[in-house]
């Protein structure tokens, strides 16, 4: 089984990912690292060499090799979800939680972190909001497609797998 860990960037699911994935003896996939390696670049640096089409097209491929009988939590990256069909692949393929987080709290954790994230590197705090907004905006009717949405912060693994598994074995 797939778990998909879905939401905007900095809403924790790599690192909530982690801790399901070893609270559940499941194997992790974050998408982004596994990008990473088949391209021997960052992502910063694939986005600037050969563009987000082609990022999100990688993105793709990858979602569409994933094979639904291995358990697995997958972090998405950020705008995963929002390509071609990859939300209703991702739902066929597995569950999909949405780590739902206030626009407010995305900008206090990205605001650290601007310099590692190329879609928004360089921008100052309130362009860091107004694009946060926009970019939900635009995001939100496909993570709301999600089988599951819950608040992101401060969200613990027990919470996903009581929602995912309710009180069965996993």
């Amino acid at each position: 089984m797939l778990i998909f860990l879905i939401g905007f960037m900095g809403s924790g699911k790599s690192t909530l990912g982690k801790r399901l994935a070893k609270k559940m003896s499941w194997e992790f996939m974050d998408m982004d690292n596994v990008l990473e390696e088949q391209e021997g670049m960052t992502v910063s640096k694939i986005f600037d060499e050969k563009g987000e089409a082609y990022f999100r097209e990688a993105e793709s491929q990858l979602l569409q090799s994933l094979d639904p009988s291995v358990n697995r939590v997958v972090a998405t990256g950020g705008g995963a979800p929002c390509h071609k069909n990859n939300m209703e692949l991702m739902n066929e393929k597995g569950v999909t939680v949405y780590l739902r987080m206030h626009e407010c709290s995305l900008a206090c954790r990205l605001e650290k972190a601007r310099a590692v994230r190329p879609l928004i590197e360089g921008l100052q705090l309130e362009e860091l909001r107004k694009y946060i907004r926009q970019k939900l905006d635009e995001r939100e009717p496909f993570y709301n497609k999600a089988h599951c949405i819950i608040k992101g912060e401060n969200v613990k693994p027990d919470h996903i797998i009581s929602l995912v598994f309710g009180n069965s074995d996993y």
